[in-house]
């Protein structure tokens, strides 16, 4: 969350487009926020939305890049390491730990799959500035929301996420 992780996929895949070698780009159709992959900075590149990293299994593809990958349940793990078994290169992004500060599953069994390489963003605390801002913190009005939160938080303007650091997340206890 504004730490340049959609700008850092897109710097990859970008030149991907005057090459031979075949790619593509996906996100959960549960992200209604962007139609593509959008950087805060102006600069986006055109994604594929689906409802399953199975939909691209047979696509034969060289090097797949997954955005938003918190968004997708944490079962799609297998898919990723039939990606994995074909030999294709998978380029994965999005948020690490949820707004209770747990890590989404889907990451955690990621993580597990020992990947070659891990590369954290870290953002900027939006409360008071520090520069190792990990958790999101969810807002209404104003407030973080600690509970009572919706399977899908939807992004109508009822809730505002906020980048916060270690000292700054408020943490629910009722979890």
């Amino acid at each position: 969350m504004k730490s340049g992780k959609s700008f850092e996929l897109i710097s990859h895949f970008a030149p991907l487009k005057y090459t031979s070698i075949p790619f593509g780009l996906f996100q959960s159709v549960r992200n209604v926020r962007d139609d593509g992959i959008c950087s805060r900075n102006g600069i986006s590149l055109g994604a594929q939305k689906i409802e399953s990293i199975a939909q691209i299994l047979d696509k034969k593809l060289a090097v797949v890049g997954i955005d938003e990958i918190h968004m997708f349940p944490e079962q799609e793990v297998e898919n990723i390491k039939k990606l994995l078994e074909q030999g294709t290169k998978v380029i994965i992004s999005g948020l690490d730990m949820d707004c209770y500060g747990r890590l989404f599953p889907i990451v955690r069994q990621i993580l597990e799959l020992g990947p070659k390489e891990v590369k954290y963003r870290r953002s900027v605390c939006e409360i008071c500035g520090n520069p190792n801002a990990v958790y999101t913190q969810i807002l209404k009005e104003g407030k973080p929301v600690l509970a009572g939160l919706p399977l899908v938080v939807p992004d109508d303007g009822t809730y505002i996420y906020q980048a916060t650091c270690p000292k700054c997340f408020v943490k629910s206890n009722l979890i």
